[in-house]
């Protein structure tokens, strides 16, 4: 089975990169695919254009799909699952995931009369500099859920878990502590990935 892997880090120096990493090699030394987009090392451009815009507020489903967007697209309709890699900036994804939905998501594909395929599995693995305490006392944690799991992925995928590793900022002493047991938990995750799903709100 195949996985599609989206990445989104601005920096190889980072635990989510290490992450990234542990989960594909577990991916691989389960006999399973994967494919990958970095999407900074790819340079993909999150900005929706006037015409992505009126195509999409407008519900046109024309043909006229940008060739970065389009290459996205067969690689979601070519794999088993998707997951999605990335560091929590202020309760939300990196500016250049949230693009990469606003454009990848386009009218025909992800709603609408849609041609996107329903995927077997979603996981989202995230890092987050502050506790997961933290994060679940304010409602960060809950708001973060449903953005990903209620609104992007939300009937797209048969089953959804999201996954946060927290305290990796790099002035807190666990982000060291916690380093090799976070990656081989990472590793497993990658490793059993095609098993048996856990519930959505994981």
């Amino acid at each position: 089975m195949k996985v599609f892997v989206v990445y989104c880090h601005p920096s190889d120096d980072s635990f989510t990169k290490h992450m990234c990493d542990a989960f594909i090699k577990g991916i691989v030394d389960s006999g399973n695919e994967y494919i990958l987009s970095d999407l900074y090392k790819m340079g993909f451009d999150p900005t929706m254009t006037e015409q992505e815009y009126l195509r999409d507020a407008y519900y046109r489903n024309t043909p006229d799909i940008a060739s970065d967007v389009l290459a996205e697209q067969q690689k979601i309709n070519s794999v088993d699952a998707i997951a999605f890699i990335y560091p929590v900036f202020w309760t939300e994804a990196p500016a250049k995931l949230v693009g990469w939905f606003d454009r990848v998501w386009s009218y025909g594909f992800a709603y609408g009369e849609k041609t996107m395929k329903m995927l077997d599995k979603a996981i989202i693995l995230c890092s987050a500099g502050n506790p997961i305490e933290q994060l679940e006392q304010f409602g960060l944690l809950d708001s973060m859920k449903k953005v990903m799991l209620g609104d992007r992925l939300f009937g797209r995928a048969r089953e959804m878990e999201f996954i946060v590793y927290d305290n990796t900022s790099r002035e807190n002493e666990l982000r060291e502590k916690n380093w090799d047991m976070n990656l081989q938990k990472a590793y497993e995750k990658g490793y059993s990935f095609f098993d048996q799903g856990e519930n959505p709100e994981a």
